[in-house]
């Protein structure tokens, strides 16, 4: 009998969230650690197989796992590197994949976390049987991955797939952490929104708002969305130029890759019609006739406490893959 089960390993720049996983998708028990808590690499993965080993104990799963996943910020599908630590308090790169497969004796593979998003998706979720889809996710940032006849979009280096940075506007754009201007995530992930009300309460500002109760500086999504469904007609304006400016670059995105899905996940995607009714009207409008009303916007199936583990133990499968060609060889 084949090993039945798989790690997925989420790690984040405040925890590291970890989880057995069976074939099926359930997970079967998580817990995690600290990110930010060992300054030396070398003591964080000594805590992390303390931790997990005790969860496989616990959970009667010794000799019973096939692989582990990682998804990881800046991660390197290719070199098993997390290649740029940002948010993470340790010297880059670090081959993380070689480091964990040595500490446990398992096979691992790891990837950048919205890569590992979507292989949860198309292995557990919204993507099963799909070929070609492109996950979007909404959180601080915009993150993607890209699925074409159904393999992950790595290109030759491993870094393919940031359409977070593609650039929406080319002049006076808003900075973005990556260096450049005019970035999609500037305007479309949770800290754009914040921003845009900053913006919109500045220019229109004689105008009435729930959002003038709140300190300016510390608005965030969620206040912008709990004013927008109290009524608030400026809340609701920073929605429609949201949804605008999204609907715009998915109808670039399907002209690269036409994909048969959009596959939406993050906290700022379920903002129902606030967020999904000007993102379809954009998205449609600017979309090429040849591919209008081909493409569907989805929701993420992935439980949203359970998606990172997820999405990260999919990859634990395919290092047991890759493992076993390599014993062939």
């Amino acid at each position: 009998m084949g090993k039945p089960y798989v790690v997925g390993i989420d790690i984040g720049g405040t925890n590291t969230v970890f989880g057995i996983v069976d074939a099926r998708g359930t997970v079967l028990a998580s817990a995690s650690i600290k990110t930010q808590k060992h300054a030396n690499i070398t003591d964080y993965i000594d805590e992390l197989y303390e931790e997990l080993s005790k969860l496989i104990v616990t959970n009667d799963a010794v000799d019973k796992i096939a692989g582990i996943g990682i998804g990881a910020p800046n991660a390197n599908y290719f070199t098993g590197e997390i290649a740029d630590g940002v948010n993470l308090p340790w010297p880059t790169p670090i081959p993380l994949a070689d480091l964990v497969s040595e500490k446990f004796g398992i096979p691992v593979a790891i990837t950048n976390d919205a890569n590992a998003a979507a292989i949860g998706e198309m292995t557990y979720g919204a993507a099963r049987g799909m070929k070609d889809f492109i996950m979007i996710t909404l959180g601080t940032g915009v993150g993607s991955g890209i699925v074409i006849n159904g393999q992950m979009v790595y290109g030759h280096d491993g870094f393919a797939g940031e359409l977070g940075h593609v650039i929406m506007k080319r002049n006076n754009g808003r900075t973005c952490g990556c260096g450049r201007t005019g970035c999609l995530e500037t305007y479309a992930s949770a800290t754009g929104v914040a921003r845009t009300a900053r913006e919109f309460l500045e220019a229109r500002a004689t105008e009435p708002s729930l959002l003038r109760n709140l300190d300016i500086a510390s608005i965030t999504s969620k206040d912008v969305y709990d004013a927008a469904m109290a009524g608030d007609k400026l809340a609701k304006d920073v929605f429609d130029f949201t949804g605008n400016i999204l609907g715009e670059a998915f109808a670039d995105f399907i002209a690269f890759s036409s994909p048969e899905a959009i596959i939406l996940f993050g906290g700022l995607a379920k903002s129902g019609d606030l967020l999904m009714r000007p993102l379809k009207e954009s998205m449609d409008r600017n979309t090429m006739a040849v591919f209008r009303g081909k493409v569907k916007l989805l929701m993420s199936e992935l439980k949203e406490s359970d998606a990172a583990v997820l999405g990260a133990s999919a990859l634990g499968w395919e290092a047991k893959a890759a493992s076993d060609i390599n014993k062939k060889k």
